[in-house]
């Protein structure tokens, strides 16, 4: 893929007019709700949260908690290069059936600090810490896609007692991506340097080329695109900061989770469309599981990466059945 390179970024500030016109017209719809002293202190209305976490290196990062308190807590994690909105129709749903729901953005995703430091899989997993200590989880389940899944996969290895009940993998990157003497079945280095050169050169025309062709199996014959869809993809990916997509491409392609998933010893469920453009089915899901523990593999003939986006009648039942097992 090539493109002229981007002269400028607007990220930082196509964000903040996102955020002060959200805030606006919550405001002006809810005047009860209380304005923030600063971003890194939450708002509430009722049991509604959203605020940010300032880690130790000083990053913040945002975060959605709805739901009673004292629910069964489920934390989502979002996939590369997009954010918590991801989760937007998992988060209705289970809500809606009486559990605790939080997702946040990664660092250099979404609404967090656009780092240019850490962007790697021990630093995303520390965030991941410090967000459940701030927020005081206990056996809480934790769902990630994608790149979120091996987020979900490092943190929990390492998470402390107690913090975590069960986990789920959804169309995720462990054990391994890249191809190697040790995983002849990944995807040749070539594929990621493709990745990078393509988000270097037109990050915006990237970011649209991907939702709109493999990651949804909008390229497929007889596909039903929805534009929709497409363009959220977008605006959550360009909400985010180039360098920290940009290193994140290494991230999940590189960082080699077998070690974690031999740790965990808690009920993992692992979902995984065999249509998968992104990641693989073949090097990943059928991999991953038997290297868990506790691992069970629920396979999805012809679903796409995004599944939970494209057939969430489909994942949401099978991700309450897990839940409530």
């Amino acid at each position: 893929m090539t493109g002229t390179a981007i002269a400028l970024d607007l990220n930082a500030t196509r964000r903040d007019l996102l955020l002060a016109g959200s805030a606006a017209i919550a405001v002006a719809s809810f005047p009860g709700w209380a304005s923030a002293a600063n971003q890194s202190t939450a708002t509430e209305q009722g049991n509604m949260t959203m605020g940010y976490i300032t880690t130790k290196d000083g990053t913040e990062i945002f975060y959605k908690d709805w739901g009673k308190k004292d629910a069964q807590a489920i934390v989502f994690h979002h996939g590369w290069p997009l954010s918590a909105d991801d989760w937007d129709n998992q988060m209705m749903f289970f809500l809606e059936k009486g559990f605790r729901v939080i997702a946040h953005d990664r660092r250099g995703h979404g609404r967090s600090t656009q780092t240019d430091t850490g962007n790697e899989m021990d630093t995303y997993a520390a965030d991941v810490a410090e967000l459940a200590e701030k927020l005081d989880l206990k056996n809480a389940i934790h769902v990630g896609h994608s790149t979120g899944g091996g987020e979900v996969a490092h943190y929990v290895a390492r998470a402390k007692p107690g913090r975590v009940s069960k986990a789920v993998l959804i169309g995720a990157v462990p054990p391994i991506m890249v191809k190697s003497e040790k995983n002849p079945g990944g995807l040749p280095i070539e594929v990621f340097d493709g990745f990078r050169t393509a988000l270097v050169a037109n990050r915006a025309q990237f970011f649209r080329d991907i939702p709109a062709g493999p990651f949804y199996g909008y390229n497929r014959p007889g596909a039903k695109a929805s534009e929709g869809v497409i363009q959220n993809w977008w605006r959550q990916g360009m909400m985010g900061g180039a360098k920290a997509h940009y290193d994140c491409i290494k991230a999940f392609s590189e960082t080699d989770f077998t070690e974690d998933l031999k740790k965990i010893d808690l009920p993992v469920l692992v979902m995984h469309g065999d249509d998968d453009q992104i990641v693989p089915y073949a090097d990943s899901a059928p991999l991953a599981v038997k290297l868990l523990k506790k691992g069970t593999l629920k396979t999805y003939k012809g679903l796409p990466h995004g599944l939970c986006t494209t057939h969430p009648e489909v994942a949401n039942p099978d991700l309450l059945a897990f839940f409530q097992s």
